[in-house]
């Protein structure tokens, strides 16, 4: 069975595997790239990156409403738990793994800051790794470049999604350096279009990614799929 991942905008993503819902930096409501409501949303486990608004915003909602399990890092997890009672929440810290039911996690280095809605600290900010059904994916997440993803390259990554809306993150330009050192087989853009200041040309980057590098470029538009078929 493939691994479906489906785009809302910004860097909110579904993972559907099997019986498993995951939802990644869940922002929803107050997302202008999307008309889908947190409300609508189901979810058995909660990623989340770092502890922005754009990314945190939903992730206590869909986790009370549906049971879902949070992981974060260990800040925004026992945040979380405490101040918006979500019940059931894994704290964990950069380049340690989770096993879980729908596979395994790593928390990554990300260069970014991390300070929770509130004002309250949020840890750090982090990459996430995933390995399901045999296939690894990694959503870089808010991020600049740095020359340590060539190590995490290392881990044969058959999908990477990467941010390319400048500004914030990392952008285009940025992005085709962190694609050569991370080598996946097909890489998505993210972090983008949201709002004019991050706005980006994703048919040219895609342009780029394919005469650049080794990578097959995927552009999907909010609410899009793309399918990873299982090894």
């Amino acid at each position: 069975m493939g691994i479906e991942i489906t785009w809302f905008g910004h860097n909110t993503w579904t993972i559907k595997t099997g019986n498993h819902n995951l939802v990644l930096d869940p922002f929803f409501n107050d997302n202008p790239s999307t008309d889908v409501s947190a409300d609508d949303v189901e979810a058995d486990f909660v990623l989340v990156s770092h502890g922005h608004f754009d990314h945190i915003a939903d992730a206590a909602a869909i986790a009370n409403r549906t049971g879902a399990t949070c992981i974060a890092i260990y800040e925004i997890a026992q945040w979380l738990a405490e101040k918006n009672s979500v019940q059931n929440t894994v704290g964990m810290n950069i380049g340690g793994w989770v096993e879980q039911s729908f596979g395994k996690m790593q928390l990554t280095h990300a260069i970014h800051s991390s300070q929770l809605p509130d004002g309250s600290y949020g840890g750090v900010a982090a990459g996430i790794l995933l390995e399901i059904n045999g296939q690894k994916i990694y959503f870089a997440c808010d991020t600049a470049l740095f020359s340590d993803m060539e190590l995490i390259g290392h881990q044969d990554i058959d999908l990477a999604v990467v941010p390319i809306g400048d500004l914030f993150t990392m952008g285009p330009a940025d992005s085709i350096q962190a694609i050569q050192l991370l080598h996946p087989n097909v890489v998505l853009p993210c972090h983008y279009n949201t709002w004019p200041p991050i706005e980006q040309d994703a048919a040219a980057w895609a342009s780029e990614v394919e005469t650049n590098t080794e990578a097959e470029a995927v552009v999907l538009k909010p609410g899009e799929t793309y399918t990873l078929s299982s090894v």
